[in-house]
């Protein structure tokens, strides 16, 4: 574990999930995704994570920031997006933990004006059920005419 200030300062936004078991989240962020432990506070179950530029801090509930009621899965109605480098990588760590996956690995392309940025991703869940979109770029190409984006 290392005790530092996260590579290039802290991010601009950076969720803090509440999570049920620090140690079990830890594996799955870490051993699964390939994050790294910036810095942790054992003393209060918190641990901030970050793997190429994306930062997450993972807290074990406490009831100090819940503004209704939590259920599972928690994070309903919101997916975060994770850019890598290469998701090839990250199935391999995922399949070796026997993870399910949300959805496999596909190709999708969203129009943005008047061209198409593409990306190759995979949906999962972590423990506590936040929905995970880790994404590799595919880059961008024109708009085919009539063509509709994903």
């Amino acid at each position: 574990m290392q005790d530092r200030v996260p590579e290039g300062g802290f991010g601009r936004l950076v969720p803090e999930l509440d999570v049920r078991d620090l140690d079990t989240s830890l594996g799955f962020w870490c051993g699964g995704l390939g994050f790294t432990v910036a810095y942790a506070r054992p003393e209060s179950a918190f641990a901030y994570l970050e793997r190429e530029g994306a930062q997450v801090m993972l807290n074990t509930r406490n009831g100090h920031w819940e503004t209704g009621a939590l259920a599972l899965p928690f994070g309903r109605g919101i997916n975060l997006q994770i850019r890598v480098d290469a998701l090839a990588d990250i199935v391999l760590r995922l399949e070796t933990l026997a993870w399910p996956l949300f959805r496999p690995p596909h190709d999708a392309w969203y129009r943005v004006g008047a061209d198409e940025v593409g990306c190759r991703q995979l949906l999962v869940q972590d423990p506590d059920g936040y929905l995970l979109r880790l994404s590799e770029d595919l880059g961008m190409r024109p708009l085919s005419p009539g063509a509709r984006a994903s």
